[in-house]
């Protein structure tokens, strides 16, 4: 006898798309877990240096950002990595020079990790960013580090990332580092002078958490 249901082109469409979303959901099992894992799960006893930041209400906003050679660039095409986010302006003196500086450590500490993560400079004003000054930067020891090797330098209007970015009370945006997960999320910051060993502990934990990036 023949089935009529196996001539039926409307259930034979619906069967294939009932498969789809199954190959689907299996492929983006991965994802959901790292999602749940660091935004849903709180297991007792788990704790974080940084502060966590509810996505929903800071959305990465269209900042019309371009690279210094005025060419467009954004934050989505970025998307992927975990990017490790500072802004302020292009006059990048000493404070500034040192978070840079923290930036590089903090990835390097992360070891077979560090190639997860890049770093983003927001720069919020018209001038010029000091390319030798940082290059010729040296740390407290006197060791030569080169402040902008790796980092995307990003122009973006002030107003745009100074509305996005949620500071601590009496701080600025320029006063923290942010992360922004592979999926496009604004999710952690970073305090004002924070400790250098705890700002590395919470990037370890996270990544060595997630599948993702």
């Amino acid at each position: 006898m023949i089935d009529p249901g196996a001539a039926d082109p409307a259930k034979a469409r619906i069967r294939g798309r009932w498969k789809l979303f199954l190959v689907l959901l299996v492929c983006a099992s991965p994802l959901i877990a790292s999602y749940l894992a660091y935004y849903v799960i709180k297991p007792e006893g788990r704790t974080n240096y940084g502060a966590i930041l509810d996505p929903r209400q800071h959305p990465i906003p269209k900042l019309d950002s371009t690279t210094l050679e005025g060419q467009p660039r954004s934050l989505e095409q970025m998307a992927g990595k975990w990017l490790m986010v500072r802004s302020g302006g292009g006059a990048c003196l000493a404070a500034c020079q040192e978070q840079l500086h923290a930036m590089r450590q903090w990835r390097l500490m992360q070891g077979k990790n560090m190639d997860r993560i890049e770093r983003v400079w927001l720069v919020t004003d018209g001038q010029p960013v000091d390319s030798a000054a940082l290059r010729g930067f040296k740390d407290a020891e006197g060791a030569p580090a080169d402040l902008l090797e790796g980092v995307t330098v990003l122009r973006a209007p002030a107003a745009a990332v100074a509305g996005w970015l949620p500071v601590e009370g009496g701080a600025s945006a320029s006063d923290h580092v942010y992360l922004i997960d592979p999926l496009g999320n604004l999710m952690m910051r970073f305090p004002k002078s924070p400790d250098p060993r705890k700002v590395y502990k919470d990037i370890a934990k996270l990544l060595k958490a997630s599948a993702i990036g």
